[in-house]
C-alpha cells in the first residue's frame, strides 16, 4: 500500500515496516534471513531503506489496520508502531491492536476472532462508498 496506488485500505498482521531495524531487532534464528532475500547488511543498506515502508510513509494515503503480538520476537511491535506513528502524523486513519500473550502468528482462538472481526469492521468502514458505487453500477 505504500508503494502502490491500487488499494483503498488494507491490513498488516505482524508486518515488517523497517527492514534495517529488523536486522537489529529480530531473534538470532532469523538474524541473517534477510541477507538471502535482499542482500547482505550493511553492504546493501540502500536496498533495506528503499524497500522499507516506514521510509516511504509519505506516499501512503489510505487507512491501514495493524495487528501485532506483544511478545513477537520475529517482528517486534516497534515495527507496527513506527507505521502507526507515521500515519498519525499524516492524519491518516488507522487501527492498531496489540495482543498480549501473542507472538508472531496468533494462537489463541479469541484473539484470532477479535482480529478478524476488527479487520472486517475496518474494511466495512473504509470501503462502504466503493461497495455502494459498485452496487449502483451493477444494479
Amino acid at each position: 500500500m505504500t508503494f502502490r496506488k491500487e488499494f483503498r485500505t488494507g491490513a498488516s498482521y505482524y508486518g515488517i515496516s523497517d527492514l534495517e531495524a529488523l536486522t537489529k531487532d529480530t531473534h538470532k534464528f532469523e538474524s541473517r534471513y534477510l541477507d538471502g532475500l535482499i542482500g547482505p547488511y550493511p553492504q546493501r543498506k540502500d536496498l533495506y531503506v528503499a524497500r522499507s515502508p516506514v521510509h516511504s510513509a509519505r506516499l501512503l494515503s489510505v487507512p491501514v489496520a495493524f495487528f501485532q503480538g506483544a511478545e513477537d520476537k520475529v517482528v517486534p511491535p516497534q515495527q507496527a508502531e513506527a507505521m502507526v506513528e507515521a500515519l498519525r502524523q499524516r492524519h491518516i486513519p488507522f487501527l492498531y491492536l496489540l495482543f498480549d500473550g501473542e507472538q508472531h502468528g496468533f494462537r489463541r482462538g479469541d484473539n484470532i476472532k477479535r482480529a478478524l472481526d476488527a479487520e472486517l469492521y475496518f474494511y466495512a468502514t473504509f470501503l462502504t462508498d466503493q461497495r455502494l458505487e459498485f452496487a449502483a453500477a451493477t444494479g
